[in-house]
């Protein structure tokens, strides 16, 4: 089976993870500037600064900022027609309170989505991708603050006005959904929780600020162009039951609903009855959001769904009250990281999307983190990595073809390898390229092609119909 003429094929980047440059251009500090990398899955050290002595993997990324010319040369070997990638906020807004823009950020994207488009690869942007500026969360306490709104807002009208004729597909926040998933969520909302703070009514609060600024962002985006198609993005964590015990049913369905409270809101524009039952489970109870916001919501709908697919879990009910979720199912393999390799998970992902919101969707993340081991004068043998994509790109064209399932493109996360975002490694590599990099930011940074490198070529000239390892 071939795709759609037009179907969109390629890779998924974030500036914090891959430009480097962290000061370059007037930039200023992201929240990814001052966390340290890790070691082995070990939560990561957040800083109120950066410390001297301290190692912050985001500060030179895989120096993107000034290699981009030959990774995209690279991108468009592979065949790629289009790339996702986000635009650091405080290359724009340096503290993110300013009245205007940074040029010397601006210009910086210019040259990015010129390059991309004289290759004819479609840039798809993420406006927040775990990069907000730093000032915001001190000075204003991030997004508990609705005054952040305004900043956000003013952000987005200066990159789509800048971008109109260079950017056609946009997302407002990446994984939007973990502020209610993460026990503290800072890389999607530059939240730590005070000691004597509702953690329940902060994560909801914080959401529904969320939820008006891509409203409001949605809303100037189509007035400023109307061809312009606005996203959410959420990650998608398909779970089972793991017996078909009754209780344990209703595990799983209890265990997705902080996930569709988010794009209840996003997509149908309004908060619904599960939104209404998933705030009634967290005991909130002092939500009073502003009457004037629901408007705001109903216009603001965004126009497709993107997501992150990487693996499956499991749900139970423990002693008849607290649900339990696990990635513990015998019946998959795992990464070398301990994540499940379940391929049907995509394609059931894409189906109770589709079935739920009747709305394109977009795989925008999805791969395989692995740790290569590169031998001079030789190819990288990754095959599986071939064999985690090729399964999963299968699964998806079963959810089109005999599904119905509408899918706007695909982008694997990462096409070259990129600066870990949970533990700041280069050792869990995801990419069609290597880069001399290792985990303490040693390296020279040079770019290698793996064996997957030509597989996605194959891919992606074939529009899918060829996915077989060499």
């Amino acid at each position: 089976m071939k795709m759609r003429d037009g179907f969109l094929w390629g890779g998924a980047t974030a500036a914090n993870q891959m430009e480097g440059a962290y000061l370059a251009g007037n930039k200023g500090l992201s929240i990814a500037d001052v966390e340290k990398g890790s070691r082995s899955g070990a939560p990561r050290e957040i800083h109120d600064r950066v410390k001297e002595g301290s190692y912050y993997p985001s500060h030179d990324g895989i120096d993107f900022y000034h290699r981009y010319h030959d990774d995209i040369d690279l991108f468009a070997e592979m065949g790629f027609n289009c790339l996702r990638m986000s635009i650091a906020w405080t290359r724009i807004f340096p503290l993110g309170d300013e009245s205007k823009p940074n040029e010397v950020g601006l210009a910086f994207y210019d040259r990015v989505f010129d390059c991309l488009n004289s290759h004819g690869i479609e840039p798809i942007v993420t406006l927040s991708h775990y990069e907000m500026p730093l000032n915001l969360v001190r000075k204003y306490g991030s997004w508990r603050n609705r005054t952040l709104i305004d900043f956000y807002e003013r952000f987005c009208i200066s990159v789509f006005k800048r971008y109109k004729k260079k950017v056609r597909y946009w997302m407002t926040f990446n994984e939007i959904n973990e502020v209610m998933n993460q026990r503290e969520p800072y890389h999607q909302a530059g939240i730590r929780f005070c000691k004597d703070e509702s953690v329940n009514e902060v994560k909801i609060k914080v959401s529904h600020n969320l939820f008006v600024a891509s409203a409001r962002a949605v809303i100037a985006g189509h007035q400023i162009n109307p061809e312009f198609k606005i996203g959410c993005m959420v990650q998608y964590p398909t779970t089972y039951a793991k017996t078909c015990k009754p209780d344990d049913v209703l595990a799983q369905r209890l265990s997705m609903l902080p996930n569709y409270y988010y794009t209840d809101v996003m997509c149908k524009g309004c908060y619904t009855n599960l939104c209404t039952a998933q705030l009634k489970r967290l005991d909130v109870r002092s939500f009073h959001p502003d009457p004037s916001d629901a408007e705001i919501l109903q216009k603001g709908a965004v126009d497709y769904i993107a997501f992150s697919y990487y693996f499956s879990s499991i749900a139970s009910m423990k002693n008849n009250e607290s649900i339990a979720v696990e990635r513990s199912n015998p019946f998959v393999s795992r990464t070398d990281w301990g994540w499940p390799i379940d391929p049907i998970g995509l394609r059931i992902a894409l189906n109770e999307l589709f079935d739920r919101y009747q709305m394109p969707l977009f795989v925008v993340e999805n791969g395989i983190g692995a740790t290569d081991v590169p031998v001079p004068n030789e190819l990288i043998q990754d095959d599986y990595r071939i064999e985690y994509l090729r399964s999963h790109i299968e699964a998806m064209k079963k959810a089109i073809e005999l599904d119905g399932v509408e899918v706007i493109g695909y982008t694997s996360w990462a096409p070259i390898d990129i600066v870990s975002v949970g533990t700041g490694e280069m050792s869990k590599r995801y990419g069609f390229i290597y880069v001399d990099k290792d985990d303490d930011g040693r390296g020279t940074l040079a770019r290698r092609r793996k064996k997957s490198f030509y597989w996605y070529q194959k891919v992606i000239a074939t529009n899918g119909s060829d996915t077989s390892i060499p």
